[in-house]
C-alpha cells in the first residue's frame, strides 16, 4: 500500500533529523558552556546567532516529531492515496524551516527556506485533518 510507503519515510527521515538536531544541541551546550567566548554566547541568549540558533534546535526537534506523529498516522490509518502523499511530501519540505534557518546563521542566506518550510507544514498539517476525517478506520 502506498500510504504505508510515505508513513514510513516521514518516520524514518523524522528519527534522522531528529538524532542531528539532537546532536546540534549538544554543540550549543558546549557553545554554553565550554566553548572559548561562552561569556559572549551567554550574554546574546536572546539576540543574534544565538538565538537563532537555538530557534533551529527546537524548530528541528519539533519538525522532526511532526514527521514521525504524521508518518504514524499515515502507516495506522487507511488515509487516501493523495491526501496521503501530499500530506508526507509536504511534511517532509516542513523540515527546510530549521535548514534555513541554519542556513541564515551560519551562511547569512536570506529566509526563503523558512518560508517554505512553514508553509509547507501547515499546508501538510491541514491536509492530512482532511485525509484523517475522511479516513476508514477498521478495527
Amino acid at each position: 500500500m502506498m500510504t504505508r510507503r510515505y508513513g514510513k519515510a516521514n518516520v524514518v527521515t523524522g528519527l534522522w533529523v531528529m538524532a542531528f538536531f539532537m546532536l546540534y544541541g549538544f554543540l550549543l551546550i558546549f557553545m554554553r558552556d565550554f566553548a572559548p567566548g561562552k561569556a559572549q554566547w551567554i550574554a546574546e541568549y536572546a539576540s543574534g546567532d544565538h538565538f537563532m540558533s537555538r530557534m533551529t534546535h527546537v524548530h528541528g526537534n519539533l519538525f522532526a516529531l511532526l514527521n514521525i506523529v504524521f508518518g504514524m498516522v499515515l502507516l495506522k490509518l487507511k488515509v487516501a492515496e493523495g491526501p496521503a502523499k501530499w500530506a508526507s511530501w509536504l511534511a517532509l519540505g516542513g523540515l527546510l524551516m530549521p535548514l534555513g534557518i541554519l542556513s541564515e546563521v551560519y551562511l547569512d542566506m536570506p529566509p526563503v527556506l523558512v518560508m517554505l518550510g512553514g508553509v509547507s507544514i501547515f499546508a501538510s498539517t491541514v491536509i492530512l485533518a482532511i485525509g484523517v476525517g475522511r479516513a476508514v478506520i477498521s478495527e
